[in-house]
């Protein structure tokens, strides 16, 4: 299938503007550089009854927390644990802020958006530290936000992807709970960025490799780390008793093929799996669903999920 034509439009806008790899940034220029994305390629804002920032304490760990409930209710809410991308390197709260809020709106629960430390300053695993220590302060602390302990779920894009895959195998390894599901939205699980859509979108298809080798770089402590699942999930031993899983990959995605190797692996385990390829898109086009249709499809379909998997007994 050849590009959908919104996301060529802006694909062939973006290559035609001149701008700075983000490796020759460096972090702290990168984050700024994403932050200042237009906020018209975002998803749409929605109102919320309540969004506020919150300091999760966990252990020694404080990780700051955004809080998006989107109603009033009288009982307790289903609650959409979510992480943020951006290779582990950059992504804000704020950068998700109309996402998590299009989520929280369409499938009536509450959202928690987890800011996780970041690379290089912050290197593995300081992110799936602070990703599971969240949800252990979750569990522990569900009524205080007005959520449902019986209903929890997780997810997250990209690099987030890879923390909430992470987080399903320590939870279930942990018994810390039995999750509801894993959204995972284009989820990098591989140790190696060396697959055929690695190779086949290397160049101008907005996630370039040459990006994603460099978060590699960023986030190792040295190769070791590349053996180790939380790294990369894909390596995990066990994958029998998680939890359901909607898994969203874009054709034209560097990170393609990564996620559908995950959904192999999670299917061959028993795991429930729904996977959705939206073939005509690019990273990060959820991200862009201010701009693309197929973005706005999706944050339907994730939210449609999740009121199932809630639902579900």
């Amino acid at each position: 299938m050849s590009l959908d034509p919104q996301a060529k439009a802006f694909l062939d806008l973006i290559n035609a503007t001149p701008k700075t790899a983000f490796h020759e940034l460096g972090a702290v220029k990168a984050r700024a550089a994403y932050a200042e994305r237009p906020a018209y390629i975002a998803p749409p804002f929605v109102e919320l009854y309540r969004v506020e920032n919150m300091l999760i304490e966990q252990g020694s760990l404080q990780i700051p927390s955004r809080i998006y409930t989107p109603v009033a209710s009288e009982r307790a809410l289903p609650v959409f644990m979510f992480y943020h991308g951006g290779g582990m390197v950059i992504g804000t709260l704020d950068s998700y802020d109309t996402l998590c809020r299009q989520i929280a709106y369409q499938a009536g629960c509450i959202v928690v958006s987890v800011d996780y430390r970041l690379a290089p300053e912050h290197k593995f695993p300081a992110a799936i530290d602070d990703a599971y220590a969240a949800l252990e302060w979750l569990v522990n602390n569900t009524k205080r936000i007005n959520g449902d302990v019986s209903n929890i779920a997780i997810g997250g894009d990209s690099a987030g992807g890879n923390l909430a895959a992470v987080t399903a195998l320590l939870a279930r390894d942990s018994a810390l709970i039995t999750l509801k599901a894993q959204v995972l939205i284009y989820p990098a699980t591989a140790p190696y960025a060396d697959s055929k859509s690695h190779h086949e979108f290397a160049k101008g298809h907005f996630l370039e490799r040459e990006t994603v080798l460099w978060f590699h770089e960023c986030y190792l402590r040295d190769e070791k780390d590349r053996e180790d699942f939380r790294y990369a999930p894909l390596l995990a031993n066990n994958f029998s008793h998680l939890p359901p899983a909607l898994v969203i990959v874009a054709g034209y995605d560097t990170l393609r093929d990564e996620g559908i190797a995950y959904t192999k692996k999670l299917r061959a385990g028993g795991c429930e799996v729904q996977l959705k390829e939206y073939k005509g898109m690019y990273h990060p086009f959820v991200s862009l669903a201010g701009i693309l249709d197929e973005g706005k499809r999706a944050i339907t379909e994730i939210s449609n999920a999740l009121t199932t998997y809630f639902d579900a007994d």
